[in-house]
């Protein structure tokens, strides 16, 4: 049975914002609050909208009244931030996403959360506050070799960015973290160890939650990309500090902001690209999009499951044979808006395309000794012009093997298409944020995310709690 799930339709939509668009024609209004630094620019015709004032969403056609729907976390999104609450002398329990690539020397090479975080931490430090930083890093197991996981790199970096000291304590809630927290000077600031370190952290747990929410007069929620977790830093501590001030930072500030400029109310045509490998991974996803967008391309491996459900011949494509009877009812409830590739890229060696036997095939074509790797010149030519007559886009995983020309092809028309039009373009992180990026199209467009996790979450409509039990503005 298809799974349905109900239109939270600003929810649906709700991406990080880490890359904006440098070109006057992709523009959107102010998505920072007071005190805040920010990329983003007006986009003409779009003028911003107080989340409060908004009250129905066209889609199309239709009005949805949000009393009458469950909309997640749209319903709750006006929510107080970091620059609305007194600091002075108050110690600020700050989760952020530190969540950095290290190279094998464990030195950082890409320090862009780090640099996003800087905003809420100086509305704290400027004003007289004591910040408390907590966030992961990696998987840690437990084992040995969990070292390279520690958060040392990003406590050095940090320092390096602000110019000043920054207290770095080896343990999380242990003896140690809670001198160094205690002793605090205003301005200060404390990065706290690896809070995976802790089993507690990923399991909710109350107890560790009420330890790290002891050390704090505040707590303020800076961490998009986690969002979508019920980790004890992202839920069980600001429960555990109700009654002090719960507040959003400037980064998931700057996503509501941008939810209630652009997204609550798309520009038409609207329309979503979705790739990567599983129909499993993204059956919210399509199917809450079908009912707000006016097209959904589909990319990707996924793209074979639905040749298959046609009838088609998939060769060795990665397909999932289980869900071929889920594919038909997509493709039967999507109708003429979803539309799925006309040609096909495939190679015989995955391990070696450069160098591999490589063809074109029509959609369904692929011969038994081959492998769809990406869409074909045709697709790409058929994707990019609805591409370019769209207003509004939302793309969510690459068309192809992008890692590895030419399966590049694809996803670098699809790149190409958003760049050259003037949609508000929206890439919903993970493999299609890389892609954007390693193609050098991350510029081009309006809004990048990091949180390719919490991103997707948002795609199927999820509720946050994270976000939900924070107070309101």
């Amino acid at each position: 049975m298809l799974l349905t799930s109900r239109m939270r339709i600003v929810t649906a939509l709700f991406v990080s914002v880490v890359t904006v668009a440098r070109r006057e024609k992709k523009t959107l209004g102010s998505a920072v609050p007071a005190g805040g630094t920010t990329h983003c620019r007006e986009k003409s015709g779009v003028p911003p909208v107080p989340f409060a004032k908004l009250g129905r969403w066209p889609i199309l056609g239709a009005e949805i009244d949000p009393t009458q729907h469950n909309l997640g976390v749209s319903r709750q999104m006006a929510k107080k931030t970091i620059d609305q609450i007194d600091v002075q002398d108050k110690t600020v329990l700050m989760r952020v996403d530190f969540n950095v690539p290290l190279d094998e020397s464990l030195a950082i090479t890409d320090d862009r959360r780090i640099r996003m975080a800087l905003p809420s931490i100086k509305s704290v430090i400027d004003r007289g506050g004591k910040v408390i930083l907590m966030s992961h890093l990696g998987r840690p197991t437990g084992g040995e070799g969990d070292e390279k996981y520690s958060l040392a790199p990003a406590a050095k970096r940090l320092s390096e960015l602000l110019g000043s000291t920054v207290h770095f304590a080896t343990d999380t809630v242990g003896d140690y973290a809670t001198r160094i927290a205690k002793s605090l000077a205003a301005g200060e600031v404390l990065v706290l160890e690896n809070l995976r370190f802790n089993p507690g952290e990923k399991k909710g747990d109350s107890e560790f939650a009420g330890k790290l929410a002891a050390m704090a007069d505040a707590y303020c929620n800076d961490a998009f990309g986690t969002c979508h977790r019920k980790d004890a830093s992202m839920v069980a501590v600001p429960e555990a500090m109700a009654g002090k001030p719960r507040v959003v930072g400037h980064l998931v500030a700057k996503e509501i902001q941008y939810l209630t400029d652009a997204i609550s109310k798309p520009e038409r045509p609207f329309v979503a690209i979705l790739g990567g490998a599983k129909v499993s991974d993204k059956i919210n996803v399509i199917n809450n999009l079908l009912g707000i967008c006016d097209a959904v391309l589909i990319g990707g491996a996924m793209a074979y499951t639905f040749s298959l459900a046609s009838g088609g011949k998939v060769g060795n494509s990665l397909v999932e044979k289980d869900k071929v009877d889920l594919a038909k009812e997509l493709m039967a409830k999507g109708g003429d808006k979803l539309q799925l590739p006309v040609d096909t890229h495939c190679g015989d060696d995955f391990g070696n395309i450069a160098g591999c036997n490589k063809k074109v095939v029509a959609a369904g074509e692929i011969p038994d000794d081959m492998e769809g790797l990406d869409i074909g010149p045709e697709t790409a030519k058929k994707y990019a012009d609805v591409i370019k007559s769209a207003k509004t886009i939302v793309w969510n995983g690459p068309m192809g093997v992008f890692e590895k020309p030419p399966m590049d092809e694809g996803t670098k028309a699809v790149a190409q298409a958003i760049a050259d039009g003037d949609a508000v373009s929206i890439i919903g992180g993970g493999d299609s944020a890389a892609a954007v990026d390693q193609l050098g199209f991350a510029d081009d467009v309006s809004h990048v995310s990091t949180g390719g996790g919490a991103s997707l979450a948002m795609l199927e409509g999820q509720a946050f709690a994270a976000v939900d039990l924070l107070d309101e503005a």
